[in-house]
């Protein structure tokens, strides 16, 4: 059934004269009872009494409508829903650990504050993942911490960001060379953004690093630290702002090494680009760049 057909059988259900309602709709007559058979049709249904030029509405016609009529004006509200409000809809989204704990929520929140038609199906995935799953369309927006290209893969820069190495151990020396730490690594799984900035601006160092232990959340490495002196890890630095204030933890400059990188949002070269999707992508650069 076509929402054309099942206008014309409502307006006909309140008057029967074809004549005035191919008029009211600008049309021919012969149009609207070809819809109105083919309406029939698709239903295996009478719903009209033929009477001289009319159209009366029949018992079967009467239940149709009774049944209908409520969803038929629900559809025809879809009709101009994005014509109303053109920053609705629901935005698939996922963040790497780092950037999902310690700078999304505030984001999230006053992007939801200013857009109440928005809703967020949040994910948090390590940054490999969350390209796979951009690839795969089965996400609208991901932001990462590695570098990556791939042909069907558009990249933008969000901010910088920096690693930093650290331990609780408020002895250790200010500065040092990577070969000469011999405390115990507590490292994220592979396929994390930290781990791989990590490893690859190793280079060669990444041969003889030794790992003792590696886990998948932020907050679970640094209680691992925290507790344990004989410790050290690679963290993004906008992960331990509180921990370096406190004095909980101190960090260790390594000689001829930095850990400077950027975070960025991905998204498929095929999506969409509607102002609801510009309009979130523009917010995110404007808040991740003040």
């Amino acid at each position: 059934m076509t929402l054309k057909e099942l206008n014309f059988f409502y307006k006909l259900s309140d008057n029967p004269q074809v004549t005035q309602v191919a008029q009211e709709l600008g049309i021919s007559q012969s149009a609207i009872s070809l819809a109105i058979k083919s309406l029939e049709k698709k239903l295996d249904e009478q719903l009209f009494d033929r009477v001289g030029k009319k159209l009366i509405l029949n018992e079967r016609g009467r239940f149709f409508k009774e049944k209908t009529i409520s969803h038929y004006l629900a559809l025809k509200d879809t009709q101009n829903i994005f014509q109303t409000n053109k920053l609705a809809g629901n935005i698939k989204i996922a963040s790497s650990k780092t950037i999902s704990n310690y700078l999304m929520p505030d984001i999230y929140y006053h992007f939801l504050s200013k857009y109440s038609d928005v809703k967020f199906d949040i994910s948090t995935l390590n940054s490999t993942k969350i390209v796979q799953n951009i690839l795969e369309s089965n996400l609208d927006v991901g932001l990462i911490e590695i570098d990556i290209n791939h042909s069907n893969l558009i990249k933008e820069k969000l901010c910088d960001d920096e690693l930093i190495i650290v331990t609780s151990d408020k002895n250790a020396p200010k500065e040092a060379f990577i070969d000469t730490i011999t405390k115990k690594w507590i490292l994220r799984e592979t396929g994390s953004g930290t781990k791989e900035i990590f490893i690859n601006k190793l280079g060669k160092y990444a041969l003889n690093l030794e790992v003792f232990m590696q886990l998948q959340d932020f907050e679970e490495i640094k209680t691992v630290v925290l507790d344990n002196k004989d410790t050290i890890t690679a963290i993004s630095k906008l992960a331990l702002k509180k921990e370096l204030e406190d004095k909980k933890l101190f960090q260790i400059k390594l000689k001829n090494l930095d850990f400077k990188r950027e975070l960025y949002i991905v998204y498929h070269k095929d999506k969409s680009k509607n102002l609801l999707f510009n309009t979130f992508i523009e917010f995110l650069k404007d808040k991740f760049n003040r």
